[in-house]
């Protein structure tokens, strides 16, 4: 509508229509709250919900420790039990006050039968501004005032300054100016006025959130200034103490979950092995794999010179550090030989596994498995279980491929001139004369680093060409060069090669196998 009075004069009435009709949506369009907002505002409701759920969980299994101390020591305790008490009726009533607000809110926005947990109208606009900031109940301001004389109560029962500052914060009820507004406004305009149910709601759950949070500071504040006379108790802390840290999936976890309360100006002394512990943490570096024991006691002075001792018992378990890398494609097991297998499982001890295979045998060789199979082109699997607590448990399965060993390479075994054997096997290296005729015979092997299998040759040929370029052949009938071939060998000269054809082989499998040629070249 740019271009002053003159171009509104000028519209016709359909244009100055359809120009009035999109001043109107977009006012409706930005009073509209978005579903996306209400829905993180629920999702935000539900997890305060919780938390203060929790809190208050925790606050009374506070109250149950605090009565157990004051039923064995009524007249030490009497004074401790009431400060409990009164924080305890004091927040009570405020939390309560909260949720009925919260009921109310939503009975507006809803109906009798509304539940704030399950809102139907979030985006209501006027159901708080009407229970809160309704100046003849004024509810919104009594709510602050209540808040404000909630927080001078409990801060005289927090003494620690980090922990009273960071109280006094949760409970604030300043309010700072608003950019563009005109005027202070006051804590219950700020939360209230103009604001979507569901957003009043879960700001009031946060308020009673933060109750519970204050209760606790002030609970344990209580509870550690206990003075029995006895044994002053000034440390409380909160122990989990698992039979194990390390738990298989499908396992047993055990855990103490223990209160314990401590006079750190008569700290207790710990012994284990009748070696004092200093500051109680045992700690050394393990050794010796298996299950381990170790026991000791407590030793508590008394304010009379005097001292109980605590016996205790525990246990350890040591393992090797391992890492299990397996790669996927390399699943293979090799008929007709030992294939070594590598079992383990962290966290438990090694005697406890047991493992079985479904084609073959496994069975254990020191802290390892050797594992025979037959069945070439089959698959075999191995399945690892272990004996724990009394009960077996599987820990898993792996499949593996049959496969027939792969075919040796020929060589001829040589000494070098430091006395150590060689592997000559073929071109483009070249052999001495001399070497050659120190060699006996020909052998085969697989020596790729990851098998290294010995064959026995069976048989062989040898092919070497005259002058006038004619194959002449010899024949072995075993691994050794026969007297033919060696005085073939002597007529040789340098610089000129022969071929070892027909190289039949027999592997550990027992299976005989045509192992491929290889030239000599002489130096």
């Amino acid at each position: 509508m740019a271009g002053g009075s003159n171009n509104v004069a000028r519209m016709s009435p359909r244009q100055r229509m359809i120009n009035l009709m999109y001043i109107v949506l977009t006012a409706m369009l930005a009073l509209n709250v978005s579903s996306d907002v209400l829905n993180g505002f629920s999702q935000v409701q539900a997890g305060l919900q919780k938390t203060s759920e929790n809190l208050t969980s925790k606050n009374e299994a506070q109250y149950r420790y605090l009565q157990l101390l004051y039923d064995a020591h009524p007249q030490q305790v009497g004074p401790w039990m009431q400060k409990g008490s009164e924080v305890r009726k004091r927040t009570n009533d405020l939390y309560a006050e909260i949720e009925n607000l919260k009921i109310d809110i939503a009975r507006k926005a809803d109906g009798r039968n509304a539940d704030y947990r399950n809102l139907i109208n979030q985006d209501d606009l006027e159901a708080s501004s009407v229970m809160m900031l309704n100046p003849t109940t004024r509810r919104g301001e009594n709510l602050r005032k209540k808040l404000d004389a909630y927080r001078t109560f409990i801060l005289k029962h927090i003494d620690d300054p980090d922990k009273r500052k960071a109280v006094e914060n949760l409970l604030s009820t300043s309010v700072k100016a608003q950019q563009g507004t005109i005027g202070p406004s006051s804590w219950e305009q700020a939360n209230f006025e103009n604001m979507p149910v569901i957003a009043s709601i879960t700001f009031l759950t946060h308020l009673q959130t933060n109750l519970r949070q204050a209760e606790s500071e002030a609970m344990s504040n209580v509870i550690n200034t206990i003075d029995m006379g006895e044994a002053k108790v000034n440390q409380m802390s909160a122990y989990v103490i698992p039979r194990s840290t390390m738990i298989m999936s499908g396992g047993r976890y055990e855990a103490d979950i223990v209160l314990a309360a401590v006079d750190t100006t008569r700290m207790p002394r710990v012994f284990v092995g009748g070696r004092e512990i200093p500051g109680g943490k045992y700690a050394f570096n393990a050794s010796g794999l298996g299950n381990h024991d170790f026991a000791g006691f407590i030793e508590v002075l008394k304010s009379d010179g005097s001292s109980s001792k605590y016996p205790f018992k525990s246990s350890y378990t040591v393992i090797e550090p391992m890492a299990t890398i397996s790669p996927t494609m390399m699943n293979v097991l090799y008929a007709g030989i030992d294939n070594p297998v590598s079992i383990s499982a962290p966290g438990v001890p090694m005697e406890a596994i047991s493992a079985s295979i479904t084609s073959g045998s496994l069975t254990r060789s020191g802290n390892g498995w050797v594992a025979r199979v037959s069945a070439v082109g089959q698959e075999a699997e191995i399945k690892v279980s272990a004996n724990l607590e009394g009960r077996t448990m599987a820990l898993g399965s792996m499949k593996f491929r049959i496969r027939k060993l792969p075919d040796p390479l020929p060589y001829i075994a040589y000494k070098d001139g430091s006395g150590s054997i060689q592997h000559y096997k073929g071109t483009p290296r070249r052999l001495s004369k001399g070497a050659l005729m120190s060699a006996s015979g020909l052998g085969a092997a697989l020596d790729d680093g990851i098998l290294n299998i010995t064959y026995q040759v069976v048989s062989f040929s040898t092919v070497f060409f005259d002058s006038m370029g004619n194959a002449i052949p010899e024949n072995s009938a075993g691994s050794n060069f026969s007297a033919r071939q060696t005085e073939q060998f002597r007529r040789m000269k340098v610089g000129k090669s022969f071929f070892i054809t027909n190289i039949k082989a027999k592997g550990p499998d027992g299976i005989t196998r045509d192992v491929p040629p290889m030239e000599v070249a002489l130096n």
